[in-house]
């Protein structure tokens, strides 16, 4: 007997505009002020008329445009029925029967492993269509039965939500989904994707498929684990539900079918899932058209001035720049998944100085490693890309070796509270100031090379027997009495030297 895991996922995300998606409302975060951000619209009270945000509509067309989602030429909005604290007109203006785009999908670039490369994994998408957000509750969790509180500010934010086909098999495939997800969103400027803000969420939908020693497969009971709002969460919910469905089949034998579908909560605290409520049909929500919105008929206009304005996608980037630039995939990956301004540095960098490698190198070590340590972005980071191109064609012209790079590096680094905007002419003083630059005279090192060969005859005697390795303690010595010396000239001229002798 074996199992395989069947996952779909429903992921809410907001959009960044500026204005709630019916009414002026704004959609600043604000969890400090509640209930401060709303308006007739948005509280539905009667007499008040929605009226759609054209600027969510176009974030929602552009999304699914990235998502290869085919675009609806009429679509309408409708009425889902239910009730609940944080609602306050007792429906949610959402999309039903003709979302304005159905039929997408999303690739996965295949794993590097030990077996190998494996395939490309294409995740269809169902539909992605546009509805607004309801309020936030806040339940006391203490067990002391204080009071709920109601947060209406998120009340109207307008959402898109993104139907995938059940074609995920693991948790981890899902993180890498999500992951991929929010990395093409936050390239196109749709949305800022903060999960700690709410404006990514994710519902996972999960059953198991049992394959019976026999040949039969038996799909379990499917399940809703509902308002995931991490990765992390969403791998661990599945985990979990991996081992629960299929202890709960050995015990009862219940498939699809037997039981109606059920809605559960993640702990995170404690790791497990928590059943909530049996899961709504369709009909449950007596959907009908809005009467107070107009459909909404897209032209071909429209649709073109969108596509116009998309940029290039993290997938498409991480091909070129491998390509490009002769990077690994994995190096081209790390690069595009810091981010689309984090990417634009690297290439302006690799430009700069002439060779993909030796920037790739330096932006994601060296330069994320100093982000990290000083908790900034690539944006506040104060070595330009200008600068640090400049740089690095100093190694690429054989100006300076790596080692006084990161000298140099580190020294530029460490004045940036003295001064602020740190510019190339800064390199040429400290390098004259530290004596970095590269030395060409074989004359100093030939002599300091004699010096150092016979100060050390055992080192000598053991690469003359074979030892090759035995020779790094002299190039290190010649290179601390020439500083500026290029290791590997320094090395060539040494071996040279003791196999003369």
């Amino acid at each position: 007997m074996h199992t395989t895991t069947i996952i779909g996922l429903e992921v809410h995300v907001q959009l960044q505009t500026k204005t709630k998606v019916f009414c002026g409302c704004t959609t600043a975060f604000n969890p400090t002020q509640p209930n401060v951000q709303t308006c007739p619209v948005c509280l539905g009270l009667p007499g008040s008329l929605p009226v759609l945000n054209r600027e969510a509509f176009t974030l929602a067309v552009k999304t699914a445009m990235a998502l290869n989602c085919a675009i609806s030429p009429y679509t309408k909005w409708d009425r889902k029925q239910y009730y609940y604290p944080d609602l306050p007109k007792g429906y949610q203006i959402s999309q039903y029967d003709l979302p304005f785009s159905e039929d997408g999908f999303v690739e996965l670039e295949p794993l590097e492993t030990e077996e190998g490369t494996g395939e490309t994994r294409r995740i269809g998408i169902i539909r992605a269509h546009l509805e607004e957000d309801a309020g936030k509750n806040t339940h006391d969790d203490s067990g002391r039965k204080a009071d709920s509180q109601v947060d209406l500010n998120r009340a109207g934010t307008p959402l898109v939500e993104i139907v995938s086909q059940p074609d995920l098999r693991s948790p981890s495939e899902a993180r890498r989904y999500l992951e991929e997800l929010k990395l093409l969103l936050t390239y196109l400027g749709v949305s800022d994707c903060n999960m700690q803000e709410g404006s990514l969420r994710c519902d996972a939908n999960v059953n198991l498929h049992i394959h019976t020693d026999d040949g039969h497969k038996i799909p379990t009971p499917i399940v809703e684990v509902k308002n995931l709002n991490s990765f992390r969460n969403v791998e661990l919910a599945i985990e979990y539900e991996e081992k629960r469905q299929l202890e709960q089949w050995k015990k009862t034998g219940q498939k699809i079918g037997d039981v109606a579908k059920e809605t559960r909560g993640f702990d995170a605290a404690r790791g497990v899932t928590f059943a909530q409520r049996g899961k709504e049909e369709a009909s449950d929500y007596r959907y009908f058209p809005d009467p107070d919105l107009v459909p909404v008929i897209v032209s071909e206009e429209f649709l073109e001035g969108i596509r116009s304005s998309l940029c290039e996608f993290p997938a498409d980037r991480r091909k070129r720049l491998a390509a490009a630039y002769q990077l690994s995939t994995y190096d081209a990956s790390v690069i595009v998944g810091q981010g689309l301004e984090f990417a634009e540095y690297y290439e302006e960098v690799a430009k700069l100085c002439g060779d993909g490698k030796q920037a790739s190198n330096w932006v994601t070590q060296d330069v994320l490693r100093e982000m990290n340590e000083r908790n900034q972005t690539i944006a506040q980071f104060p070595l330009r890309a200008a600068v640090l191109g400049n740089l690095l064609g100093r190694i690429t012209s054989k100006q300076i070796t790596i080692k006084s790079a990161r000298e140099v590096f580190a020294t530029l680094l460490s004045e940036t509270h003295a001064r602020q905007v740190l510019s190339s002419h800064q390199i040429d003083q400290i390098i004259a100031e530290k004596g970095l630059a590269l030395v060409t005279d074989t004359g100093a090192i030939e002599q300091a090379i004699a010096d150092v060969v016979a100060k050390n005859p055992k080192i000598v005697a053991d690469f003359k027997g074979g030892k090759q390795g035995a020779i790094g303690p002299l190039v290190g010595q010649v290179m601390k009495a020439v500083k500026g010396a290029d290791p590997a000239v320094v090395r060539n001229l040494i071996a040279e030297k003791i196999n003369s002798m």
